[in-house]
């Protein structure tokens, strides 16, 4: 049998629960996979808190070094998380050749060539199943499952910390604020949520796999993102109104001309999608191909062993490979104009207005200026002022943004309160 050591490179939450998979089903992996595979080694920065949470204290090491000189050691599982010094490590570790499982969207995504270049000249394998979606294994559908297909559109909640928080001020009409209290009390948000609630999270991700599913470099700088915090109750109210739920979405398309759109922001879509039904902290991916058509795939989205699964995942995968996968082939980088920025969709438009006559009619003559249709209209009465709530037809995204400056610059327009895209 297939004798393979293992080395963890951090023990925070997924170190922990790849650590503990791996014993746990050590006899099962080698019964079914025939590979015995060992956790030699585990990288911490404090032993005593190590152990505590469960190591085995003849494993730890504070010295990369230790990791590096092992020549028992032929795969290294990075679940640090950041660029420093995980970047270093991971180099470091390919050099020596070791292959590398990851867990680390940021850096994946922001390195994600050089990472590549450096596995390939030393023939070792870059694993990263984890990146993506916690437990689903959604990298390996689209490198394996999805060869029959032109990937032509992505749709995701990939981001368990900001479903939370929309699923409750969904179900329970809560304020955002006070949701986000919570998910930090409950440990699904961070101390500094800003990574989750402004999108960042969601655009690493989304920039693995729009590069996977179109074979070209989708830089993360280049992404238009956007973030829940702007998302109030009332906008979720109303939204329920017109038969729509809010849900932060990661959204890659392939238009007909060969250029992209990928983007992360809140959208509306339709209670019936089958995203609508998504809630708490799970994730799920829609996929459309050319051949197979919508696809989707769902469960949790992070935490210790959902996470912790998907690194086993590739562990397993790349102790049974004779020849080094690395899930390459990327043929070029995606330049800022072949990414879209002016795309369509219907909007959700919130506005305060003075209750006075003719403010109406001067918005609908701004529509109307720049194309825009209105499909549904709301008018709630207010202390002070009057919301309107328009939802429109489909519109290219510059259009609208044009008709919300020449809105905002009405005298009786108080401010516009939110808007929010709408995805079908």
């Amino acid at each position: 049998m297939k004798k393979v050591g293992v080395a963890i490179l951090g023990f925070g939450t997924v170190g922990q629960g790849a650590y503990k998979i791996l014993l746990e089903r050590k006899e099962t992996i080698a019964k079914e996979y025939g590979v015995d595979i060992s956790v030699k080694a585990v990288l911490v920065r404090n032993k005593e808190k190590a152990i505590a949470a469960g190591a085995d204290e003849s494993a730890l090491v504070t010295d990369i070094k230790d990791i590096l000189d092992n020549e028992n050691i032929s795969i290294v599982a990075e679940c640090i998380g950041g660029v420093d010094p995980a970047k270093g490590y991971i180099l470091s570790s390919l050099k020596s050749g070791k292959s590398i499982v990851t867990a680390n969207k940021e850096l994946f995504a922001k390195n994600w060539i050089e990472l590549e270049k450096v596995a390939s000249e030393n023939n070792v394998g870059l694993y990263y199943e984890a990146t993506t979606g916690g437990g689903i294994p959604i990298i390996r559908t689209m490198t394996e499952a999805m060869q029959a297909n032109d990937i032509k559109e992505i749709k995701g909640i990939i981001n368990g910390t900001t479903n939370y928080i929309l699923t409750r001020m969904t179900n329970e009409g809560a304020d955002y604020a006070d949701v986000l209290k919570d998910a930090q009390a409950l440990g699904f948000a961070e101390a500094n949520p800003i990574a989750d609630v402004e999108g960042y999270d969601a655009s690493y991700k989304i920039s693995i796999l729009a590069t996977l599913a179109f074979n070209r470099v989708v830089p993360v700088e280049l992404i238009y993102r956007e973030g829940i915090s702007k998302i109030a109750k009332e906008d979720i109210e109303y939204g329920k109104r017109f038969g729509l739920t809010v849900k932060l979405l990661a959204i890659a398309k392939m238009k007909d001309d060969g250029k992209y759109e990928v983007r992360v922001h809140p959208a509306f879509i339709p209670s019936s999608h089958p995203l609508a039904s998504v809630s708490g902290s799970f994730n799920a991916v829609f996929i459309v191909g050319d051949n197979v058509g919508d696809i989707m795939l769902y469960g949790r989205g992070a935490g210790s062993f959902p996470t912790g699964s998907a690194v086993v995942s590739d562990v397993v995968f790349a102790a049974r490979q004779i020849k080094h996968a690395r899930y390459d082939g990327i043929e070029k980088a995606v330049t800022k104009e072949e990414l879209i920025s002016d795309f369509e969709s219907s909007y959700y438009l919130r506005l305060n207005v003075h209750d006075v006559a003719g403010v109406l009619a001067e918005i609908t003559k701004l529509f109307a200026k720049y194309g825009v249709s209105i499909a549904s209209m709301v008018q709630q009465e207010g202390k002070d002022t009057v919301s309107i709530i328009f939802v429109t037809h489909a519109t290219r995204e510059n259009n609208m943004k044009k008709a919300c400056e020449g809105i905002e610059k009405l005298t009786d327009v108080v401010k516009i309160a939110n808007l929010i895209r709408i995805e079908k």
